[in-house]
C-alpha cells in the first residue's frame, strides 16, 4: 500500500472512529453525571460513536477541516508530500465520503476539501490528522493581556480568567463536553498554532511542566463548575480536558490562544 492509500485509510479511521481516550472520558462522564437529560445526551453520544464505527460512517455530518501535522525525514520532499496529501484528501472526500467543506470566501464556490499542512523535519515519518469541526472553531478565541473587561493580568490567573470567559461565552454552541487547547505567550499566529496542536494530546496525559499540569487540573475543575454541561443543557461535564503550552513572548505582548474542540475531536496518527 502506497503513502496516498495509507492517508486515505487514515482519513477513514479519523472520520469514523473516535480515539479510545476520548471514549473512556465520555463513559466516565456518563457514569458520574447526575442530571438525567445530560446523562441521556452522553449515552446517545456514545451510541452514535459505536454505530459510526460499526457502519464505517462519519461520526458527525460536519467532517471538519483536515489539519495535518507532518514530521518527515530529509529523504522525503516536502513538496511531494504536500501533493500526496492533497490528492489523498480529494479521493477520501469521495470515498468515505467527507462533506466538502472548502468554500471560496469571495465567490462562495465549493471546491471540495482543502487540507491545512504543518511540516517539521524529524528522524521518522509521522502524520497526525485532526478533523476540526466548524462549530468548535467558531467559539475558539485569542486574548491579549492585560484585559480590563475580565480583570485579567499578565499571569496565570489572567490566563485562567481568559479560559473561563471563553468557555462561558461558548456555552453549548461548539458541542460540549469540550476538549480545550491553550497556548500562552508568543505572537498571535504562534498561540493560534500551538493551542490547536495541544488538541493532539491524550486526555489522560500529564504536562511535563509541573506548574502547568497542576494549573490544567485546577482550571478544568473550575470550568466544570460553570454548569454548561453536554450540548449546553446543564450538567457536571462541560469539558473533558484542558491542555496548556507555554511559549516565549515579546516583552510588550502577552497573548493567550484558546482552541476549543467539540466532544467529537477526531484525531488519528499514521
Amino acid at each position: 500500500m502506497g503513502l496516498k492509500d495509507e492517508i486515505i485509510r487514515l482519513f477513514g479511521e479519523t472520520a469514523t472512529q473516535l480515539p479510545e481516550d476520548i471514549i473512556i472520558a465520555l463513559e466516565k462522564a456518563e457514569r458520574t453525571e447526575d442530571d438525567p437529560i445530560s446523562k441521556d445526551i452522553l449515552g446517545r453520544i456514545l451510541a452514535n460513536v459505536g454505530q459510526a464505527k460499526k457502519e464505517s460512517k462519519p461520526i458527525c455530518q460536519d467532517t471538519g477541516i483536515p489539519i495535518f501535522y507532518v514530521e518527515y525525514p530529509r529523504i522525503y520532499s516536502q513538496e511531494k508530500l504536500k501533493r500526496i496529501i492533497e490528492d489523498a484528501t480529494a479521493e477520501a472526500t469521495n470515498i468515505i465520503p467527507l462533506r466538502p467543506n472548502a468554500v471560496d470566501s469571495l465567490t462562495g464556490e465549493n471546491t471540495g476539501n482543502k487540507p491545512f499542512l504543518h511540516f517539521e523535519e524529524s528522524d521518522n515519518l509521522k502524520i497526525d490528522l485532526l478533523l476540526k469541526g466548524g462549530g468548535s472553531e467558531n467559539v475558539s478565541s485569542i486574548y491579549q493581556l492585560p484585559n480590563s473587561d475580565i480583570n485579567a493580568g499578565r499571569d496565570l490567573d489572567g490566563v485562567r480568567r481568559c479560559i473561563l470567559d471563553s468557555i462561558f461565552k461558548a456555552q453549548g454552541k461548539g458541542c460540549p463536553p469540550y476538549i480545550v487547547g491553550v497556548a500562552i505567550g508568543g505572537s498571535i499566529e504562534e498561540v493560534a498554532y500551538l493551542s490547536k496542536k495541544q488538541l493532539l494530546r491524550k486526555i489522560d496525559d500529564k504536562n511535563t511542566i509541573d506548574e502547568l499540569n497542576n494549573f490544567e487540573e485546577c482550571v478544568l475543575e473550575q470550568v466544570n463548575q460553570l454548569g454548561i454541561g453536554p450540548m449546553g443543557l446543564g450538567g457536571k461535564t462541560t469539558a473533558l480536558s484542558i491542555k496548556i503550552e507555554n511559549s516565549m513572548r515579546h516583552p510588550a505582548s502577552f497573548f493567550v490562544g484558546i482552541s476549543i474542540g467539540c466532544w467529537c475531536l477526531r484525531r488519528q496518527t499514521l
